[in-house]
């Protein structure tokens, strides 16, 4: 399970750039076709998170199709799978741009008193 790396990562960098703070919402952007799956990155979230500034803070996943073109009909389309179809029938597609990508979008911290 890669997401479980991949979700230590995001929590020591959103703890670095807490500086302290205790950190309430993180927003990440998940690529529909980035082979992450948002429920895994969920579950490690509430494990890896435990003891940190980011112990208790809400995970919100944004989850960005890619696009492609048919190349039989010319439709463009959302793809959420790297298996999908134009709305034509056709599976001949033109490779996706985007989808793949996985980012902090943003956090908030709660400030010090």
């Amino acid at each position: 399970m890669h997401e479980l790396s991949l979700v230590q990562s995001i929590v020591e960098a959103c703890s670095a750039r807490a500086n302290g703070a205790w950190v309430r919402k993180v927003t990440l952007e998940v690529g529909a076709l980035s082979c992450v799956m948002p429920e895994a990155l969920r579950f490690c979230f509430a494990a890896v998170s435990d003891g940190t500034a980011l112990q208790g803070a809400e995970l919100e996943i944004l989850v960005r199709p890619g696009r492609s073109r048919c190349r039989e009909c010319g439709r463009e389309l959302s793809l959420r799978s790297l298996l999908d179809n134009c709305s034509c029938g056709s599976g001949n597609l033109e490779p996706p741009s985007g989808g793949d990508q996985l980012r902090i979008q943003s956090m908030e911290i709660e400030e010090a008193v």
